[in-house]
C-alpha cells in the first residue's frame, strides 16, 4: 500500500449521494466525544448505502522537528503492516469488499480515510481492518526501507521540477525557522535518519484519542455512528492533544530569490504569511482575493497579465488558512524573456488592489458567484466530510456552513480595503523566480 503524498483520500469508485439542502442551509452536524476523548462530527446521509469516515490527527509535517519526512512515513507505514498482516493482506481485505482506504500527511494534519458500503457484513469487515491499521501498526523494517527508497526517488524527481523548486524556496523564505517551512516529503538527510523506533515514538505521541477528530458521513443513525467511533478509537490511548505550534511572524522586509533552472518558462511565486482558520478577517480576505486572483480568467490578475498583455496562460492567488498563518500565494508561469515584465505587472496590479479595493460591480459579481455556487460544495458525501473534518480539526463553530453565505454577503468594499491594507504588505513579500536566465537581470523590480 503506497504512501499517498499529495492527496487527502484515495480514489472513490462509488457515486456520492446528492445531499438535499436548502440553498442557504447546511447539513445538521452532530458532535460528541468518545469515551477516551476523541472529537466526533457526524452527518447522517441515508440516500445511498455508503459510509465515509475520516480520522484526522494533529500529526502533520509541522510535528517533524529534527526528522523531516517523519510524519509522512509514520502515516504511510501504518498501512504497510498491522496486526500481523502485511500490506498486501490489508489491501486485499479492503478490495475484496469494495472498500476504499486512503492515508496522507500534510503540514497541519495526518489523515486516515475509509469509504465502504453500509451493508453490515461489508461494513463490519471494513471497520475492523481500519481499526487494525489505526491501533496495531507493526512498522515493518522492510517496509520502511522500501518506502524510504521510494520517497528518496520522489525527492530526486522533484529536483527536476522548476515548480517544485519554486515552492520549496517559497516556503523556506516565508516561514524561516517555523515548522511550516519544510516540505511534508522531507529531506534526504531526514529520511535517511528515520528508524522504526522513531516511527513508533511519533505514533505513540500523536496517534492518541485526544489528538484526533473523527468525521463520519453516511447511511447510519446516531447510535450507529457512536458505535462506529468507539469501535475505531476505543483501543487508542487517551493521550494528550499536540502542543500549540509557535505563531508565525510577519515578514519584516521583502526578499527576492532568483534560481537559475534549464527551462523555457519561468515560475514566479510571490507571497507572505496570510491567515489562519477562524481568522476574524477571513471573509474579507477570501472575498477580496476572489476578485484579485481567485476566480480564474475573470479575476483582475488574469485580465491584466493574460488578456491585456498575453504574458501568461494563467495566473492566480489564494489564501491557504492553516492552524497558524498559512501562506498568501500569488503565482504564474511565463516565457523566460517575459519574466521581469510579468513580475512588474503582477506587483502593480496587487498594489492597486490593496490601495483602491474592488469596484462595486466586482464585489457584487463575486458575492453572487460564491454564494450561488456554495450549494454545489455540499452536493456529495465526500464534499460534506471535507467540510465537517475541517470544522472539527480547526474547531470552527458548528453553524459555519449555515452562516457562510450570510457572512460572504455581509462583506463590504471598506471591509476588503481595510483587511488588505492591514494584512497584505507588498513591499515585504517574498518573490521567487525559477527559470532560464533569471539571474542575469539583477535590476530591482519596479514597485
Amino acid at each position: 500500500m503506497r504512501i499517498n503524498l499529495f492527496r487527502l483520500s484515495a480514489p472513490l469508485v462509488f457515486a456520492s449521494a446528492l445531499f438535499s439542502q436548502a440553498a442557504n442551509a447546511g447539513p445538521e452536524i452532530e458532535h460528541w466525544t468518545t469515551k477516551n476523548g476523541a472529537n466526533v462530527y457526524f452527518v447522517p446521509a441515508p440516500e445511498l448505502p455508503i459510509v465515509d469516515v475520516r480520522i484526522i490527527f494533529d500529526a502533520g509535517a509541522a510535528r517533524d522537528e529534527n526528522d523531516p519526512g517523519l510524519a509522512l512515513l509514520t502515516n504511510g507505514l501504518m498501512a504497510e503492516g498491522a496486526g500481523g498482516l502485511d500490506a498486501g493482506q490489508l489491501a486485499q481485505r479492503f478490495e475484496s469488499i469494495g472498500a476504499r482506504f486512503g492515508n496522507t500527511a500534510q503540514r497541519d494534519m495526518a489523515v486516515l480515510s475509509l469509504r465502504t458500503l453500509s451493508e453490515k457484513k461489508v461494513f463490519d469487515s471494513a471497520v475492523k481492518t481500519l481499526a487494525t491499521i489505526l491501533t496495531q501498526p507493526d512498522f515493518p523494517k522492510k517496509a520502511l526501507a522500501r518506502e524510504s527508497s521510494r520517497l528518496l526517488t520522489t525527492l530526486k524527481r522533484l529536483k527536476q521540477s522548476p515548480g517544485a523548486q519554486a515552492n520549496k524556496a517559497f516556503y523556506k523564505a516565508v516561514y524561516g525557522t517555523h515548522p511550516y517551512n519544510a516540505q511534508p516529503t522531507g529531506t534526504e538527510a531526514g529520511i535517511n535518519g528515520i528508524t522504526v523506533d522513531k516511527l513508533r515514538a511519533f505514533y505513540k505521541k500523536y496517534y492518541v484519542a485526544r489528538n484526533a477528530v473523527v468525521a463520519i458521513v453516511g447511511n447510519l443513525d446516531h447510535e450507529g455512528a457512536v458505535q462506529l467511533a468507539e469501535s475505531l478509537m476505543g483501543d487508542l490511548p487517551e493521550g494528550q492533544p499536540a502542543a500549540d505550534l509557535p505563531s508565525v511572524d510577519a515578514l519584516a522586509q521583502g526578499n527576492e530569490i532568483r534560481i537559475e533552472f534549464p527551462s523555457a518558462q519561468t515560475h514566479i511565486l510571490m507571497g507572505q504569511p496570510g491567515m489562519k482558520r477562524g481568522d476574524p478577517d477571513y471573509f474579507a480576505l477570501y472575498v477580496g482575493n476572489h476578485m484579485l486572483g481567485g476566480s480564474g480568467l475573470v479575476a483582475r490578475l488574469s485580465k491584466k497579465i493574460r488578456e491585456e498583455r498575453g504574458l501568461a496562460y494563467s495566473t492566480y492567488s489564494y489564501f491557504l488558512p492553516m492552524r497558524e498563518l498559512g501562506p498568501f500565494t500569488i503565482g504564474l508561469q511565463t516565457k523566460n524573456e517575459s519574466a521581469q515584465e510579468a513580475l512588474d505587472v503582477l506587483r502593480e496590479t496587487i498594489g492597486q488592489f490593496i490601495k483602491e479595493g474592488p469596484r462595486a460591480e466586482e464585489l457584487d459579481a463575486s458575492q453572487k458567484n460564491i454564494t450561488g455556487g456554495f450549494p454545489l460544495r455540499l452536493s456529495s458525501n465526500k464534499k460534506i466530510i471535507d467540510y465537517i473534518g475541517m470544522i472539527g480539526f480547526y474547531q470552527l463553530p458548528l453553524d459555519y456552513i449555515d452562516t457562510f453565505n450570510e457572512r460572504v454577503q455581509a462583506v463590504t468594499i471598506d471591509d476588503i480595503k481595510n483587511a488588505f491594507q492591514r494584512r497584505i504588505k507588498l513591499d515585504n513579500m517574498v518573490t521567487v523566480l525559477v527559470g532560464g536566465g533569471v539571474t542575469k537581470d539583477t535590476t530591482p523590480a519596479k514597485q
